[in-house]
């Protein structure tokens, strides 16, 4: 008799932060890749030094939390927060290294063979070079320093999050030498990290860092001292906000309170120079109670997010991947009424292949209408100067009804989503704060217009925020619908979020926290009944990250079962492949290319009669339990087509894919003898192949943002 398997076995678990940390080496990865233009590999490093910014100021701030806490609750891989912290320190210092190593042996040197140089230190200047950047310092950089000295008087200042500092240690010019004293001075950020000098060969461009800059000229801030040495650092704070809701009688000014507060949260890693003073280094350590696993040693700039500003500079467009423009959709004409497109029938928009503009029309034009009498939207992320903010102020001033839930507790967005709640209150639009203990992250907007045969419904449903910026650069779907059951629900999401009533049921939309993880459970678990009883079965799907135990069990059991279960996931994954009678039907692929896959579909064969959906969820226990999320379903033939097109490339894609293996390492796919399938790539071919030839002004330049945290 067999034995009954444990699907929660922690051996069957991958740790989550460990997987994440995979997945910026994955994208370290295409900074090493040679196939790729040079300012596109510089780019990707830059990504991995914000990528793991991001990750310490919440994930490793987080667990170190849960260590003061004395928490000792292992996670689904069996690890306690202690252990993830050991574990995590190990493999960033490596990833570190790496990182420094691709930058300093790769990079640097194909660089220069390219025409642009970026000198390691300013000891390395000629004379010529060295009285321009003293010059620059005195006329431009001087004036904005504040030179800090600590002593029996000054306490040790406070070092902002983030920032980069200069460390020194000095000696009194008419004092015996032994006795010295430390003074730090903050690298402006106002000012241009990168600065162009004069170079000593022709047909380079040469660079030189702001904070070699200053560290060539320190002595002038210190006349009546000797400066023994300087070097630079950065410090990360805890960043994760803590807010007890039902103790916040304002959500708006708790989160304004706690915003400063991560300015001199605990502080979690430090980066030095590699070669930094010992005596300095202890000062540094024990002023700001850094333990000795927390300090970074680096091997060259602090710091590398700069090189998306070196990706960014006029010229060398050799160096780049061309331009693409996001194509017209062909199902709507730019100026022409958008309802009666969506009348005619579901639209389903791929971003950033095809334009966002519609869904920014589509508000706009309902902000003019004059038969439109309401307009309600979620807002989780949009951008600094979002039109669609604008639109719905002025359908507020119109004298429409316009419901706008923005999240404030959208993580590193919340001042500026306080900032757009505050100017849609001034307009007049009834703002919600979303709920309490929940984040609101579902993506939905309703348009309630009135028609010769009545009032219509149209609804626009996406995987990705309302934000104009990143819809060019994150790859996204959406649905324009005018289906009267979805209608229903959407007006039904709006009143739970605004007056707390749940519907009994719904027509078509799952929603999280209540519904949603039932549901996905039961899709799941319908498919594992069809092998079962011998018949095919599938399930494909595809999200940012999958970490959630009760989901992972479920495909365990379905894959022991029989079912295939194909997986397309960028970031986090803690299943683990090939597991002898567990997951040995499952495969995982994580594409890492030009744009960040940020889409969600879940396709589920159901006996022939298959069933897609799409949504804004993940499958992480913070978007199934503590999120307002949406789950929405495909159900036109033509929508239902192009969806299982897009799934079914991404799962074919041999040139971007990396390969989940069971031994837990992400590989790139051998492709001799094999025709290349880039996804993306082809995804732009087909999207100017369908739009419309017509002109399209609409340009940008691409470029894959940092990992966002959601």
């Amino acid at each position: 008799m067999e034995k009954e398997k444990d699907f929660l076995n922690p051996e069957y678990y991958e740790n989550r932060e460990l997987s994440w940390l995979k997945f910026n080496g994955r994208v370290l990865n295409e900074a090493r890749d040679k196939s790729i233009p040079l300012l596109e590999r510089l780019k990707f490093v830059s990504i991995t030094s914000s990528n793991l910014d991001e990750f310490f100021m919440v994930r490793v701030a987080s667990l170190k939390d849960m260590v003061h806490a004395g928490y000792k609750k292992k996670d689904i891989a069996g690890m306690t927060a202690q252990e993830q912290l050991e574990a995590v320190s190990k493999e960033t210092h490596l990833l570190v290294e790496q990182q420094y190593s691709t930058y300093n042996r790769s990079l640097l040197p194909l660089l220069h063979n390219c025409g642009i140089e970026i000198l390691d230190a300013h000891e390395e200047l000629t004379p010529e070079q060295a009285e321009y950047v003293d010059h620059y310092f005195m006329e431009n950089v001087y004036p904005v320093l504040t030179p800090m000295a600590v002593d029996a008087s000054r306490p040790f200042p406070l070092i902002r999050n983030k920032s980069l500092n200069i460390a020194a240690l000095l000696s009194k010019k008419d004092e015996k030498k032994g006795e010295t004293e430390f003074a730090t001075v903050q690298v402006p950020s106002v000012l241009p990290r990168m600065i162009q000098i004069p170079s000593s060969e022709e047909g380079i461009r040469t660079f030189l860092l702001l904070e070699q800059v200053i560290e060539r000229n320190i002595h002038q801030l210190f006349l009546n001292y000797h400066v023994l040495c300087a070097y630079p650092y950065r410090i990360m704070r805890n960043a994760d906000l803590s807010i007890d809701e039902d103790e916040a009688e304002d959500l708006l000014q708790e989160i304004q309170k706690q915003l400063k507060k991560r300015q001199w949260g605990e502080v979690i890693r430090l980066e030095v120079e590699e070669k930094i003073d010992k005596q300095l280094l202890q000062i540094l350590r024990e002023a700001l109670h850094v333990a000795q696993e927390d300090i970074f040693k680096i091997s060259g700039p602090l710091d590398l997010t700069f090189l998306m500003k070196m990706y960014g500079m006029e010229g060398k467009d050799e160096l780049r991947y061309p331009s693409y423009k996001p194509q017209l959709v062909p199902e709507i004409t730019p100026g022409e009424d958008i309802f009666a497109a969506i009348r005619k029938g579901d639209i389903l928009l791929h971003h950033p292949y095809q334009t966002f503009d519609p869904v920014v029309d589509f508000i706009r034009q309902a902000s003019v209408d004059p038969d439109v009498l309401a307009i309600k939207q979620t807002l989780y992320r949009v951008s600094g100067n979002s039109p669609i903010i604008a639109s719905l102020a002025q359908a507020a001033e119109n004298g429409k009804q316009v419901s706008v839930l923005v999240e404030l507790k959208a993580r590193f967005d919340e001042e500026n989503n306080i900032v757009w709640a505050k100017k849609l209150e001034k307009a007049g639009c009834h703002v919600i704060y979303g709920l309490v203990g929940l984040k609101t992250h579902s993506k939905i907007a309703l348009v309630v217009r009135k028609e010769e045969d009545g009032i219509r419904r149209y609804v626009h449903l996406g995987t990705g925020n309302y934000n104009d910026s990143t819809a060019k650069l994150y790859t996204d779907l959406g649905m324009f619908t005018c289906s009267e059951a979805i209608g229903e629900d959407a007006t039904a999401v709006f009143n739970m979020l605004s007056g707390y009533s749940e519907p009994l049921s719904w027509n078509k939309l799952a929603v999280a926290p209540i519904w949603l993880r039932k549901r996905f459970l039961k899709l799941i678990k319908r498919e594992m009944k069809h092998a079962q009883e011998g018949r095919e079965a599938f399930i494909k799907a595809k999200m940012n990250s999958l970490c959630d135990r009760d989901i992972i069990a479920a495909l365990y059991e379905a894959s022991s079962a029989g079912v295939k279960v194909e997986l397309v996931i960028r970031g986090i994954c803690c299943l683990k492949t090939g597991i002898p009678g567990i997951s040995e039907n499952i495969t995982v692929r994580s594409i890492v290319g030009n744009f960040l896959e940020h889409s969600r579909i879940f396709w589920f064969h159901n006996d022939g009669q298959e069933e897609i959906y799409m949504g804004s969820a993940d499958w992480m226990p913070r978007n199934l339990d503590r999120r307002v999320e949406i789950m929405f379903p495909v159900e036109d033939e033509r929508l239902m087509d192009q969806v299982r097109h897009v799934l079914g490339t991404q799962i074919m894609d041999n040139t971007k894919a990396h390969i989940l293996n069971p031994d837990g390492k992400y590989e790139k796919i051998d492709k001799r003898g094999k025709k290349l399938v880039n996804s993306q790539e082809q995804f732009c071919e087909e999207a100017r192949n369908a739009a419309p030839k017509k002109a399209n002004t609409y340009q940008e330049r691409v470029f894959i943002p940092a990992e966002p945290v959601e």
